[in-house]
């Protein structure tokens, strides 16, 4: 006989469910109940910790505007709009509630025709955007380009010598490379390898607990470590968060200034936005400029419209408008068919972080992990943006999923 069927039974631990509401609820919370670095990014902690981000790791400010530009409202009932999601086929009101979603905003003409929020969401709390990040400070180098602050075709080296030793200093590498994501570095964006190049990149960053025997690295010291793949800049389309870090030392480096300063005084101030964002920092200060902002789903949306508008939002000129143009007339469709995207999304192109999704409509998309989106669609005059929380960091017929419910509101307002 075995110990166990000797001993008398204790009464079964009722399980409790954790969910996002009672995470972080008491003080100090319950162990089961603890966010932390060792487990926000993944479900039910990111539930809480994506719209939380500012109580789990340094940030800075980027600062909204004293007067708002105003968000009016025309309201349209787009709960019935049919699409077929991953399961089949679905409806938007099905999909917000079924599907990770924490916060969704329909534009039309600049005004607000649908949104909704999940529990502890609302339309002025910053959420993380991920990887829309980067087509922040992709906006962010047209202005930086207009006041003459910034070439796009330097070499990199030019702004930033202490990465002369790295792919970044090697076989001619331009701001412009870094923008397109075209570098050739021997770099892979693997969200879920625990040992890769994305793994030691989160510590570098400061987004990882960093256990016995690992690198204690900064981010501006891992970007000078990268290396080589042996591809010749500009010849193709490499998703690598790495070199918009990079670029937002560049930016730093060519205004003087702090990447948060700028993007608060020269975009989300102008384009009127009304909540402040805030972007992670490292141990020493680096902002993460690839992935680490968090915004509020309204400005989200105020900075999709004020795109739409070719760079005007509240009657100024934010973004220039040959920018904007350069981002629609101006990608490269060889380097993006020959890149890391081109089965997720054909007939499209990258410039300046922004994806071109349709080169007839002139779509544009930014793009977050765990489901983050703005959908900017100038013939309808739409804007969506919507934020989650999904539990992996890439599926692909997620994306391919939203994308088709976004083209089909758009289609209900043709």
């Amino acid at each position: 006989m075995t110990a166990a069927s000797t001993t008398a039974k204790s009464p079964a631990t009722p399980q409790v469910k954790t969910t996002a509401a009672s995470l972080m609820s008491k003080f100090p919370p319950e162990r089961e109940r603890l966010v932390t670095l060792a487990n926000w990014r993944t479900q039910p902690s990111s539930d809480w910790s994506f719209h939380n981000v500012r109580r789990l790791m340094p940030t800075a400010t980027i600062a909204a505007a004293k007067s708002p530009t105003p968000l009016d409202s025309a309201p349209r009932d787009l709960d019935p709009v049919a699409f077929d999601g991953v399961g089949g086929p679905t409806t938007l009101r099905a999909a917000l509630r079924t599907t990770n979603t924490k916060g969704f905003m329909v534009l039309r003409r600049g005004r607000i025709a649908t949104e909704w929020y999940a529990q502890g969401m609302d339309a002025t709390t910053p959420h993380i955007v991920f990887s829309v990040s980067k087509s922040i400070c992709g906006a962010l180098g047209g202005i930086l380009a207009d006041k003459g602050l910034l070439d796009p075709d330097a070499p990199v080296t030019d702004y930033v010598p202490e990465v002369a030793a790295s792919v970044y200093g090697s076989g001619g590498c331009t701001v412009r490379h870094l923008l397109d994501m075209s570098v050739g570095i021997s770099f892979t964006e693997d969200y879920v390898d625990p040992d890769g190049d994305v793994a030691r990149y989160r510590r570098a960053v400061g987004w990882d607990v960093i256990k016995p025997g690992q690198s204690t690295m900064a981010l501006r010291e891992f970007l000078a470590q990268q290396k080589p793949d042996g591809n010749k800049h500009g010849d193709a389309f490499h998703y690598v968060s790495t070199n918009t870090d990079l670029l937002g030392w560049v930016y730093e480096r060519a205004a003087g200034r702090a990447l948060s300063d700028l993007l608060g005084d020269w975009l989300w101030t102008p384009l009127g936005a009304e909540t402040d964002a805030y972007i992670t920092v490292d141990a020493e200060g680096a902002m993460r400029a690839a992935g680490g902002i968090c915004a509020a789903p309204r400005d989200l949306a105020r900075f999709g419209e004020m795109i739409r508008r070719r760079g005007v939002a509240g009657g100024r000129q934010v973004v220039p408008g040959s920018w904007i143009d350069d981002i629609n007339d101006n990608g490269d469709p060889q380097a993006w068919a020959r890149g890391d995207f081109a089965a997720m999304f054909p007939d499209s192109h990258y410039r300046s972080k922004f994806y071109q999704l349709d080169r007839q409509r002139r779509t544009l998309a930014c793009i977050g992990i765990h489901g983050q989106w703005i959908y900017i669609d100038p013939p309808s005059e739409v804007v969506i943006v919507r934020v989650a929380a999904e539990p992996m960091p890439l599926e692909v017929e997620n994306y391919r999923a939203w994308r088709r419910a976004f083209e089909a509101i758009v289609r209900h307002f043709s």
